[in-house]
């Protein structure tokens, strides 16, 4: 009995210790598994500090790491406004409650369908021509640091693929791009979004075809499930990006841009995010009708009398005259009876109307594409080119035989702070040269457009609440007449005097001058040579 007692404890006790043990065994393999798990994932910070990023291939969720705003809804009504009309951007915010109710991705899914319903896939511009402007905008200087020292670069993005890709291969220089595809039924939108599983297909596809290695690592954010993408499974590590950090980033300043943003098409001025949609729905009306009367009384009253009106609604005019630069003396008058050639960079249509008002004498505004309603508003007298070099120079020569020109040598509008090569023609017809440096600001609406209507180019423009003009005339220069083939100025070629008066309105105003042209301009917003 005591024997049997005996190995019973003794069994008991080998017992324990040999299955204590197998237990420590396995509590320890799933501690390390664990703290695999654990360092796999890591704070943003520490990644700032690595310096093996060139050899590592980044993984990027674009709406959690790259933009500071967590809200997509200002780029949805981006897209509705320009590419479906007023009336479809109406309905997509009076649907916004609804948006913040449901689920993250049924609210992505209304979105798209009310953007992107019926709008045909060939002239979707908005992606290239309007969205990377407000983009850049809302874009982190800290990460693109980071981004600019990694190897090859791949953008995540729950966003449309149409919406995004343009802008991040353009202006970001990212390799790859995954979003959201639509489905198009014969050329259109039908504001479906395709499944995931399809997607996953096209991802694999994007791999092979790019060679993205394994080396990678990811970025993004804490509320985001990671295992929903199958591209943040394969990253050896993930660096996690808190909303504190992106607080702390400053907002990407245009001279670091990677790219210089130059042009950029649309009627909005401003980031429609919810409280400024609905300013700019409840101005629009009283914003209309501001226009109107200000194209009235500027057409139908004179100068001295207009222009105390215009300037109370609200139109603001700032103008700077050196001595001698804007008028000839008496006896020059008499030497020389053909008119002054005011050359001027080109902000809107209504470059030309401001010099009338500003030197209170009449002046014909020569043009290249404006439209016959323009035309027709225009309180001045405008003239239109035919880009042919000989004709437009005859007609040049005899409107300056009839009193003063002003002519824009850009070709076309730019809205940022550049300037376009300056035709050389203007140098050849003009003895007289007036540089006038010109710029503009407006809050809600631009007054340019490349692909939309260009007869409504005044109209937005003068439905802005406090329409701001700066206008400073530099000293004039010595054009290259038909009987003498050097400048006063010491410039011997048509070419030295428009790049010394383009530099000289550069100068001015801040600008960099540029040698693009009005066609780049048009095949970067539109796809075409500028024949709308």
């Amino acid at each position: 009995m005591s024997k049997s007692f005996f190995f019973k404890i003794l069994f008991l006790f080998f017992n324990r210790i040999l299955f204590g043990k197998v237990r420590g065994f396995h509590r320890n393999l799933s501690n390390n598994h664990a703290t695999t798990q654990l360092f796999k994932y890591q704070k943003y910070p520490s990644l700032a500090l690595r310096l093996d990023l060139l050899s590592k291939t980044l993984i990027f969720n674009v709406e959690e790491v790259l933009l500071k705003s967590p809200s997509l809804f200002p780029y949805f009504m981006l897209v509705a406004f320009e590419a479906g009309g007023s009336l479809r951007a109406i309905v997509l915010f009076l649907l916004y409650p609804l948006i913040c109710l449901v689920s993250e991705e049924t609210g992505l899914k209304i979105m798209v369908m009310v953007c992107f319903f019926g709008i045909k896939k060939e002239r979707f511009k908005v992606g290239r021509a309007v969205l990377p402007k407000f983009y850049l905008e809302d874009v982190g200087l800290e990460i693109i640091e980071v981004l600019k020292r990694g190897g090859k670069k791949v953008a995540v993005s729950k966003l449309p693929q149409v919406m995004v890709e343009d802008f991040l291969r353009e202006y970001l220089e990212i390799d790859v791009v995954v979003g959201r595809e639509l489905k198009v039924f014969h050329g259109y939108f039908v504001g479906l979004i395709e499944e995931k599983k399809k997607d996953m297909i096209r991802l694999e596809e994007i791999l092979v075809k790019n060679k993205v290695d394994s080396n990678m690592i990811g970025i993004s954010g804490f509320n985001v499930s990671l295992d929903d993408h199958q591209l943040f499974t394969r990253c050896e590590e993930i660096y996690l990006v808190g909303k504190a950090d992106k607080r702390s980033w400053q907002r990407l300043p245009k001279q670091k841009y990677p790219k210089p943003l130059i042009f950029h098409d649309g009627r909005l001025a401003l980031r429609p995010t919810p409280l400024d949609a609905v300013a700019l729905f409840m101005w629009a009306p009283f914003g209309f009708i501001l226009a109107i009367f200000r194209i009235l009384i500027s057409n139908s009253l004179p100068t001295n009398i207009s222009t105390p009106l215009n300037a109370f609604s609200g139109m603001y005019l700032t103008t700077t005259m050196p001595k001698n630069s804007y008028s000839l003396s008496n006896t020059e008058k008499g030497k020389n009876s053909r008119g002054l050639l005011y050359v001027c960079n080109h902000r809107t249509l209504l470059d030309p109307v401001y010099l009338n008002v500003i030197l209170n004498k009449s002046v014909t505004g020569v043009t290249y594409s404006v439209s016959r309603i323009s035309e027709m508003l225009s309180p001045i007298k405008t003239v239109r080119l035919s880009r042919n070099r000989d004709q437009d120079g005859r007609m040049v020569e005899s409107l300056l035989n009839q009193g003063d020109v002003v002519v824009c040598p850009e070709g076309t509008t730019c809205r940022e702070p550049y300037l376009l090569r300056f035709s050389p023609l203007f140098a050849e017809l003009g003895d007289v040269i007036v540089p006038v440096a010109i710029d503009t600001h407006v809050t809600m609406f631009y007054g340019t457009t490349a692909s939309g209507l260009k007869c409504l180019d005044p109209l937005f423009c003068l439905m802005n609440p406090t329409p701001m003009y700066t206008v400073q005339f530099l000293e004039k220069v010595s054009g290259l007449s038909k009987s003498c083939s050097t400048s006063s100025n010491g410039l011997v070629s048509k070419f030295d005097v428009a790049n010394h008066v383009q530099s000289e309105i550069g100068k001015a105003l801040g600008f960099e001058c540029t040698n693009l042209t009005r066609r780049d301009k048009y095949l970067i917003l539109v796809g075409n040579q500028g024949k709308v």
